[in-house]
């Protein structure tokens, strides 16, 4: 498997339904760092509410305390997720979904903590207006079991609604539907995830999950990528995030060459954009000044 790519049968799947579950991407000792480091993360920002942008808190249903809900720029935190970064399947297939001109854009941790995981209500991700010619998706890395009291639920076909469907939809349930039996209700897809597996979903498909009230832990690292040539024509970022991020990734592909955790024998990824994306090099022994590169300082105006 990580000499390939996913299939033509789920590339078909993922573009009709706009979601694809891979099971057993994640295996062994890679699994193992991951959850360690991502682990660490997540104590740090439950064991208190940190003045820190990057831990995101939400108000608990139970408690009505401030509950850790995400972390953001985890490639920047963790070594393992710099690796991560660069798995070689992962990135085949991003290849083949958007082409090559493709970068990774936000990586970030989301939980739901036992006892009182932060409700999602139905919604579509941040940005569509920035959807063009390839579409925009995340690549959900499942670090722990994730059943109906956990998983995120989908709507498939979605991605292939008006605007005006989706408003119809979002007025009629986003409030509306809180507890697991609502988004039973709806006929929605529970997404149900062991560790180690990953699911591609399409910025465009309806989703959203209950709150947790169960004792259970749920993290997913969330890895987005989009197409470079249409970022550069309908952003968000400016066009000079392109070549930071494009930085990133082939210094988390040479972090991935030297890693402990990775089985030897994987035949590494080659990025290889097309014109005029092709001239972002690294230098010998180069290191980066930083692996964050922050949303909002390059917002368009």
């Amino acid at each position: 498997m990580l000499d390939t790519s996913i299939t033509a049968e789920q590339v078909e799947f993922f573009e009709q339904n706009g979601y694809l579950v891979v099971p057993d991407l994640l295996l062994g000792s890679e699994l193992a760092e991951v959850q360690r480091e991502m682990l660490a993360l997540t104590e740090y920002g439950a064991a208190e509410v940190r003045d820190d942008p990057d831990y995101a808190y939400g108000t608990g249903h139970v408690s009505g305390d401030k509950v850790l809900k995400r972390v953001e720029y985890v490639i920047d935190k963790s070594d393992a997720m710099k690796a991560l970064l660069g798995h070689p399947f992962v990135l085949r297939s991003v290849e083949r979904l958007q082409g090559a001109d493709f970068v990774p854009t936000w990586d970030s941790m989301v939980l739901k903590l036992p006892g009182e995981g932060i409700i999602v209500p139905w919604h579509r991700d941040a940005g569509v207006g920035c959807v063009g010619d390839t579409p925009i998706f995340n690549v959900d890395f499942y670090l722990d079991e994730a059943d109906e009291d956990t998983c995120v639920w989908v709507i498939p076909g979605s991605n292939h609604w008006s605007q005006e469907q989706v408003d119809e939809f979002l007025a009629a349930r986003k409030d509306a539907d809180v507890t697991l039996a609502d988004f039973r209700a709806t006929g929605a897809v529970p997404a149900l995830m062991m560790p180690g597996d990953v699911l591609f979903h399409n910025i465009l498909v309806l989703h959203g999950s209950p709150a947790n009230a169960s004792s259970k832990l749920r993290r997913v690292v969330y890895y987005e990528f989009r197409s470079a040539h249409v970022e550069e024509a309908l952003g968000p970022h400016t066009p000079d995030y392109i070549p930071l991020k494009q930085k990133v990734l082939l210094k988390c592909l040479d972090h991935r060459k030297t890693a402990n955790h990775i089985l030897p024998g994987e035949k590494p990824f080659v990025y290889s954009p097309h014109p005029p994306y092709d001239t972002v090099r690294l230098g010998s022994g180069e290191e980066l000044p930083t692996y964050r590169y922050a949303h909002s300082d390059y917002w368009r105006a």
